[in-house]
């Protein structure tokens, strides 16, 4: 099975400027949950527990998850005070007890902490899946969000791993990026993921035991 952690899609993130493609993020998370249920997986949604008035106070309008999120009563809650959602918290035993084929992120906000989650889970062994199209951010003053937000994909698929260091001569080795436009088609077990986009950026994702083949303009997806 897979997991989901979605990290701090809260009703806070609304304040201050407009974050890249919102409700299409929302769209994707809430596709990708539906797909992670029904291949028995399990969604795990991230909640920043904020200091008093930062806007994600606990028990504020802010620190609720926006009610636009398809959430279910099986999913778990993983509450945080830092940017890294294993400091602290249960995270890392649940995923132990999990034993997840693959982790997938998503999530705001891409340089913050989905980029502490990502590089979190890395580090605690398993084989992580970004999903380059489902985390968003603002722009910063140094840079416009959609130029972020490809710097990250980027980066992050190229991680060093304990897997990786393993087999650093073999370039079938997968990467852990990919841009993905869900595409429900009604299959139990497995969606298609589809866009117009470059070569590099555009893969074909399996089990992290078995080799990632290019497509140039659609890719597919066994849950």
């Amino acid at each position: 099975m897979d997991a989901l952690i979605v990290v701090d899609m809260q009703v806070g993130l609304l304040n201050g400027a407009t974050k890249h493609d919102l409700p299409s993020v929302i769209d994707r998370i809430n596709s990708l949950s539906s797909m992670i249920r029904k291949g028995g997986g399990k969604v795990v949604w991230i909640r920043h527990c904020g200091k008093v008035n930062d806007g994600f106070e606990r028990g504020t309008p802010g620190w609720e998850f926006l009610p636009e999120l398809g959430r279910h009563d099986d999913d778990l809650v993983v509450e945080k005070t830092l940017n890294d959602p294993y400091v602290g918290t249960p995270l890392a035993e649940l995923l132990a007890r999990m034993r997840p084929r693959r982790v997938l992120v998503a999530g705001w906000a891409t340089d913050f902490c989905v980029d502490a989650t990502v590089r979190s889970t890395v580090s605690h062994d398993h084989h992580v899946v970004a999903v380059s199209d489902a985390h968003t951010l603002s722009d910063r003053p140094h840079l416009p969000a959609k130029a972020i937000i490809a710097h990250h994909n980027w980066l992050w698929s190229d991680l060093l791993t304990n897997r990786t260091c393993h087999r650093s001569l073999d370039k079938r080795a997968p990467r852990r990026v990919a841009r993905l436009q869900v595409l429900q088609d009604g299959r139990c077990g497995s969606e298609t993921l589809a866009g117009n986009h470059a070569e590099e950026d555009l893969i074909r994702i399996r089990s992290s035991s078995r080799p990632v083949t290019p497509a140039s303009a659609h890719a597919h997806l066994s849950l």
